[in-house]
């Protein structure tokens, strides 16, 4: 958003929290070099691929079944579950990297798709000779210039190494990966509005069931996962279920990458065990520059929490109990010198914009909160009324619309209003 994301670089450094093999995704970035594959070797690279392909697809999806790994791009879906139902379907199957990453706040796959390409693209492999896809998809956003040269850079040297193909490192299997970039548009982050754009429609999503497992990309069972995702299944496939296990919480086990922005000393990509709390990340982050007025969990579709809320553990159970979101790992912080009215009014544009206008509670409902964040910028208080309208136009787009633009289009919007950052009054 503007001026506030904009008002330091977002540095690549990843700071080390205590033991440093906690840094199981992000460990590399900095040592590999992302131009090299026999570099990657040399740093360990490889080792997932061959044991996917030594364990076979059904030990490999019990141990990631097992592990409690869920999707990091904001749903937390269970990720053995989706692999077992792709795997269990017959005919031809696809895997897709959603490496879209659109949502304002958010730039953690691109740190690992710069970083360290390669370990992409061995993730996605892996996961392909698992749940049995012949044919690779890596969707990347537009804006992403450095991360699309090194990935398409890096599927080229694998394919003359023999780790993409009609023969995947020897072993019978044929899977390739072809790259395709976005053109700018936020609901295209959405899986089945990402398969509508690499069929070359208009990118709007389906309405669900039937679900991308049996019905994804071209019709056809369809395995989608970001980057974070993926590597924490290689992680798994290589170390196993009780090794992910032995950090994070029960609930929410395994580390998670967070993008910390805003109002820190230094913002940047921070990868921690589940469960560390927010006032903890900040700290990584060199602390908070200012007195903390609010902070903003999971991008422009995510939740308002007060500087109260500095001891919340950063867990999907945690944060879910607190009425917030981890959301795609965004943590954007915001001092007493913002001015709030017009960040939130800027979120309700963004949503506005962004939305394909394909059903209606999204489409109106997304102009109308919008309309009210202006009368609000003229000044006074929000009347109850109003206020009533807000809530019921929320219900409305949670309920009824396709996707989840619609779902979390308000969540920025009534959390301000409650923690009384706008609007008058709590």
């Amino acid at each position: 958003f503007g001026g506030i994301l904009a008002s330091r670089p977002i540095r690549p450094t990843i700071p080390a929290v205590g033991d440093p093999s906690h840094l199981r995704l992000t460990g590399r970035i900095g040592t590999v070099d992302p131009d090299s594959l026999d570099d990657h070797l040399a740093h360990g690279g490889g080792m997932a691929l061959a044991r996917a392909l030594k364990l076979g697809s059904t030990e490999v999806i019990a141990q990631l079944s097992a592990s409690g790994l869920s999707g990091r791009g904001g749903a937390a879906f269970p990720t053995g579950v989706k692999w077992a139902a792709v795997a269990a379907e017959d005919g031809p199957r696809h895997l897709v990297a959603n490496c879209d990453e659109s949502e304002p706040g958010t730039f953690k796959d691109r740190q690992l798709m710069e970083g360290d390409p390669f370990a992409v693209i061995e993730a996605m492999t892996a996961a392909a000779v698992t749940v049995g896809a012949e044919h690779g998809w890596i969707y990347i956003r537009g804006e992403y210039p450095l991360a699309t040269d090194r990935l398409a850079s890096a599927i080229q040297q694998c394919r003359t190494a023999g780790l993409l193909g009609e023969d995947v490192a020897g072993s019978g299997r044929s899977f390739d990966i072809e790259l395709r970039r976005g053109a700018g548009a936020y609901i295209c982050g959405e899986e089945t509005a990402l398969f509508a754009s690499i069929e070359g429609f208009r990118g709007e999503p389906r309405n669900k069931p039937p679900f991308p497992t049996t019905h994804g990309l071209f019709g056809e069972p369809t395995a989608i996962n970001n980057p974070e995702t993926l590597l924490n299944a290689a992680w798994i496939i290589q170390h196993g279920a009780d090794a992910y296990r032995s950090v994070g919480t029960d609930v929410s086990p395994g580390t998670r990458l967070f993008c910390v922005s805003g109002d820190v000393a230094i913002p940047g990509l921070i990868e921690v065990p589940f469960g560390v709390s927010l006032g903890d990340l900040l700290d990584l982050a060199g602390g908070a520059v200012g007195e903390i007025r609010a902070v903003l969990l999971g991008g422009a579709a995510g939740t308002f929490v007060g500087p109260d809320q500095l001891d919340l553990p950063l867990t999907l159970e945690d944060t879910r109990s607190a009425g917030a979101s981890l959301g795609s790992g965004a943590v954007m912080v915001f001092n007493e010198t913002r001015d709030m009215g017009d960040l939130v009014t800027r979120v309700a544009e963004f949503f506005r914009s962004e939305s394909c206008g394909q059903c209606v509670p999204c489409r109106v409902g997304t102009v109308r909160q919008h309309e009210v964040m202006v009368e609000l910028g003229r000044g006074g208080s929000l009347p109850s009324e109003r206020r009533a309208l807000v809530d019921e136009m929320a219900l409305a787009m949670a309920d009824a619309s396709i996707c989840g633009l619609g779902h979390t289009a308000s969540h920025a919007m009534r959390s301000a209003l409650e923690l009384g950052l706008i609007g008058g009054s709590s």
